[in-house]
């Protein structure tokens, strides 16, 4: 499994998102291998973008978001529920990353129904949440480097042909809608 280099990130975040289709997000606990092929992303950028979380400055939540390309911005959200970003820009932004949304699952799939609590395939991994849940992503997570082998990498995948992107607006914002930055494989 062929770890993807930290140059990937260093470039336009928006590109990222669309690229990380297809490739493998693996998680090792112990001598366990959980992994599943990112099926939806969703780019955030920096002050061109005021649904990101780094628009109005650094702060502590945020801080990954302004650090080095391909470390992974996990952070909590309603009171309840983690979720996992690739901190990706190019050199002409202080800050960016894209929400993995979605996975398909590919290892681990009885790890991940324990952890879920369900049997429905389907619904394991199908949104930023229940991906973090199955994988067991936390906020110990936050700030690690996507780019090694380590507990948490991202990997080579499969190609996705163009013409089975879907590019739409992101989910459940409530500013700059008509970015069409979220980015999912058409079934």
């Amino acid at each position: 499994m062929k770890i993807i280099s930290h140059s990937f990130y260093s470039r336009d975040t928006v590109e990222v998102a669309r690229d990380l289709l297809g490739k493998i997000l693996v998680r090792k606990i112990g001598s366990r291998t959980i992994s599943g092929i990112i099926t939806e992303t969703e780019a955030y950028g920096y002050k061109d973008d005021p649904a990101s979380h780094s628009f109005a400055g650094l702060t502590e939540r945020n801080k990954a978001m302004f650090g080095p390309v391909g470390l992974a911005y996990v952070y909590f959200t309603y009171g309840m529920h983690y979720c996992i970003n690739a901190v990706a820009r190019d050199g002409n932004y202080e800050a960016g990353a894209v929400l993995i949304r979605a996975l398909e699952p590919k290892e681990g799939v009885n790890f991940m129904i324990k952890q879920r609590k369900t049997n429905e395939i389907s619904n394991l991994t199908n949104g930023p949440a229940k991906l973090t849940q199955a994988l067991q992503i936390t906020k110990k997570q936050y700030g690690e480097d996507l780019t090694k082998p380590s507990g948490l990498f991202i990997a080579d995948g499969i190609k996705i042909k163009e013409s089975n992107i879907i590019k739409k607006p992101r989910v459940g914002i409530k500013k700059a809608m008509d970015k069409l930055w979220n980015f999912s494989i058409q079934n």
